[in-house]
């Protein structure tokens, strides 16, 4: 699976990220095939996975999560993800980034 893919457990991040890039995968394990061939990978900080975790998977990261922990966007950004947004400001922003 090549293009978009995230990694998250909520169904309406997912579902809204799918309305906005129609092809974009869905990713909910770090054993998911599709991650290692994907263009670029969404990481919901939500999941609990560790960013650098993703990161060394191989393709581009950006981090989104709530907008009040700016703690766990600023780590994401340290632990080698191209950006970290807030939820809110990743969907404004969608459409942009590909």
């Amino acid at each position: 699976m090549a293009g978009l893919v995230v990694l998250t457990r909520n169904l309406m991040d997912a579902e809204r990220i799918r309305l906005a890039v129609p092809d974009a995968g869905v990713a909910r394990t770090l054993d998911d095939p599709g991650l290692d061939t994907a263009d670029l990978i969404l990481l919901d900080l939500g999941t609990g996975f560790s960013p650098t975790e993703v990161v060394a998977i191989g393709p581009p990261v950006i981090a989104y999560g709530p907008h009040v922990d700016t703690e766990a966007l600023q780590a994401a950004i340290t632990a080698g993800c191209r950006d970290a947004y807030p939820r809110s400001r990743l969907f404004q922003r969608l459409p942009t980034l590909l």
